[in-house]
């Protein structure tokens, strides 16, 4: 088959790779239908984080089983599956608390010896504990599978982020990071029912987007200038919630000075930098609550799932570009211009 390769900095190829096969009984061979490309991939892209010349790339994907192994009771040849963007074996106790993330059998795709979702197929481990179905006729949709999509990563990170910020009804929100995620983040606050989401973002086609997922105030300021902005908007009180989509320094320490007294700061953002612009001190004094962490998308999709479905949340908007395999070099390099959100790609 042909798949995403990284071999260096700013050196991507698609290459051809060994096929997937069933290798233990729980196991099964997925046919890639739609894969993208995430904000994080750009840190192995840019030579931020370490990988292996001709390590494979990618990890949110759905598609079509095309085999399954002996063991395997919720799958078949021909279901259509979205897989998170970790796999995890659905039986430790982690899996049971929804903490899918810490399964001490899981793993994300693209690792040293896996497959990655940005190629043609990928084998699957732990499928009954990793894939959940998806309905069949959703394959014929172009437009549903899209949102489908957002399913593997950037929505349920979005909620993840929106829970840490204690969203709730009749809250206000403050979102960091005009991203995917950060652009998701919005969505979830809004079907949580906050009242009132301002987003932080210099660029008018994401804060467009974020507008339209529900913000009801965009800042599009940084910096000090950024958390006067929140400040006036907010009656010189902050957020109740806030945020954090981006992994800075810079922006945790954005996200700090804007929330409220007692307020929250849900974080998602990758962390990368040099610091992570804590002061305890501060976070102390205003009892402030941190939380967050990687998502466990697993535990989230069966709830997210029936409102994509029925069309009451659509993230389909964060994906501005589509490319074939062939395209996905191109792809890396959009978003890491800034000329993309976020790239989709149909084998």
């Amino acid at each position: 088959m042909r798949a995403t390769t990284i071999h260096a900095p700013f050196d991507m190829r698609v290459e051809d790779v060994p096929d997937p096969v069933i290798q233990d009984s729980t196991d099964v061979v997925l046919r890639v239908l739609r894969a993208c490309i995430c904000g994080s991939d750009l840190w192995a892209y840019r030579g931020e984080s370490a990988r292996q010349p001709g390590q494979r790339i990618g990890h949110e994907f759905l598609g079509i089983v095309e085999a399954a192994g002996s063991d395997v009771t919720g799958f078949a040849a021909g279901d259509l599956v979205v897989a998170p963007f970790m796999w995890s074996d659905g039986t430790c106790e982690y899996c049971a608390e929804g903490l899918h993330t810490s399964c001490p059998s899981g793993g994300f795709w693209g690792s040293v010896g896996s497959d990655g979702g940005q190629g043609e197929a990928v084998r699957v481990p732990f499928a009954d504990g990793t894939l959940v179905k998806l309905p069949a006729d959703a394959a014929s949709d172009d437009h549903l599978l899209t949102a489908l999509l957002a399913l593997s990563d950037v929505l349920g990170t979005g909620h993840h982020a929106a829970l840490g910020a204690g969203v709730k009804p009749g809250s206000t929100v403050a979102v960091v990071g005009d991203g995917a995620v950060g652009l998701c983040g919005v969505l979830a606050a809004k079907r949580l029912g906050a009242e009132r989401i301002i987003a932080l973002g210099r660029h008018t086609a994401r804060t467009d987007i974020a507008r339209a997922f529900g913000a009801t105030d965009v800042v599009a300021e940084r910096g000090e200038a950024a958390e006067a902005a929140v400040r006036e908007l907010t009656g010189g009180q902050g957020a109740h919630g806030v945020i954090e989509a981006v992994g800075t320094e810079q922006s945790m320490r954005t996200a700090v000075a804007i929330t409220r007294d007692g307020g929250s700061i849900g974080y998602v953002g990758v962390p990368h930098g040099s610091g992570t612009g804590l002061d305890l001190s501060v976070m102390f004094d205003r009892n402030i609550a941190l939380r967050g962490g990687v998502a466990p998308v697993r535990a989230y999709i069966p709830e997210l799932l029936p409102d994509v479905l029925a069309g009451t949340i659509d993230p389909s908007p964060v994906f501005d570009l589509t490319v074939d395999l062939d395209g996905v070099p191109a792809g890396y390099k959009s978003m890491d211009d800034r000329t993309a959100l976020k790239v989709l790609v149909k084998p």
